[in-house]
């Protein structure tokens, strides 16, 4: 047993690093992109610690270099978060001072250095470059047995000359029987399960905190209030809706959660089944509402709530984009278009 056999449905990523490590081939930069929550973290580790592992590099998880990389104490394997403050950005003179050192002197101890960055899409957005160009300038030129490891939801927003100068491996979205059988193994209840499966969207991260303390099955509730709210179309209750969604502390789940609703109106517009359903628990309801709505005007809706998640996570003022897309979903002559004021 590896460290690599603890890596679920991840067969092509983990088939192409184990490739390399056969051939000696193993890249100086790879960018591991993919859903957070699916075992990038882990695999980076994994690589690291089957490249340093004392037992044959075999990434055995018991031996000392194996636990002091687990532990976070190994020289030679550097992980470097978003800065917990403000926008999270790394900053350049912390890129300056800590990062390009390491990489100018290692390794220390082992034959090789690894540096990790767990969310690099956030630690060096291209629309703050001075540190990502800083970054750069190592990634181009980088010292023999130093390895990067840059992990990404959203690659696009890195510079393209940093995704250039790695190579690439595509991570996927975990089968739902995966999921649950994560969650029966921390013994989350069968009604807990099935809504935080249905949530998860192939994230195991995210099933597991949405199997605690009922909070699926409240998201999903909070959620079918929007919809009936949108449904009488009354302005002074749209009103009231937007201004309790913009202080629930779950804003983007909640409005995840109505687009996979929605998700499911449409589907049952085009005769899926029960089973083919996010929410098959709900089926009934959404059969109705799919008679109401149709199939193109619910994936419509689906299109507009992750427009406005996008331009609230662009930092658009939150109040107007969440008046508008429940006006926009209130308003039956306006399901053809999205809003020009997102």
């Amino acid at each position: 047993m590896t460290l690599f056999d603890e890596i679920l449905a991840q067969d092509g990523p983990l088939s192409t690093l184990k490739r390399a490590l056969q051939s000696r081939r193993v890249a100086q930069a790879y960018l591991f992109e993919g859903p957070g929550g699916v075992g990038k973290k882990k695999t980076a580790l994994a690589l690291a610690s089957t490249m340093l592992c004392i037992e044959n590099q075999t990434g055995c998880g018991r031996c000392n270099n194996c636990r002091r990389i687990a532990n976070r104490t190994h020289p030679d394997v550097r992980v470097f978060e978003p800065r917990s403050e403000g926008n999270r950005n790394i900053q350049v003179d912390f890129v300056r001072d800590e990062i390009l050192p390491f990489a100018r002197f290692a390794p220390f101890e082992g034959a090789c250095a690894f540096v990790i960055f767990p969310q690099a899409d956030v630690s060096f957005p291209a629309q703050h470059a001075e540190a990502a160009n800083a970054l750069l300038k190592t990634l181009e030129e980088p010292r023999a047995n130093l390895h990067f490891l840059l992990l990404a939801e959203r690659p696009d927003r890195l510079l393209a000359t940093i995704r250039s100068r790695c190579q690439r491996v595509r991570f996927g979205r975990l089968p739902a029987k995966v999921i649950d059988a994560i969650l029966a193994r921390e013994a989350a209840t069968d009604s807990a399960r099935q809504a935080a499966k249905a949530l998860a969207c192939g994230r195991a991260d995210r099933a597991l905190e949405l199997s605690q303390g009922e909070k699926a099955e409240k998201l999903l509730e909070h959620s079918l209030r929007i919809d009936a709210t949108v449904d009488a179309a009354k302005p002074g209750e749209l009103i009231d809706r937007a201004e309790e969604l913009a202080r629930s502390d779950d804003l983007v789940l909640v409005l995840e959660t109505l687009a996979l609703f929605y998700r499911d109106v449409a589907a049952a517009a085009l005769g899926l089944s029960i089973k083919e359903i996010s929410f098959g628990h709900l089926y009934d309801l959404a059969k109705k509402r799919a008679q109401q709505l149709g199939a193109s005007s619910a994936a419509r809706r689906v299109d507009l709530i992750y427009r406005t998640c996008e331009n609230i996570e662009r930092n658009a003022n939150k109040e107007l984009c969440l008046d508008a897309l429940l006006f926009d979903l209130g308003s039956a002559s306006s399901l053809g278009r999205v809003s020009e004021s997102l």
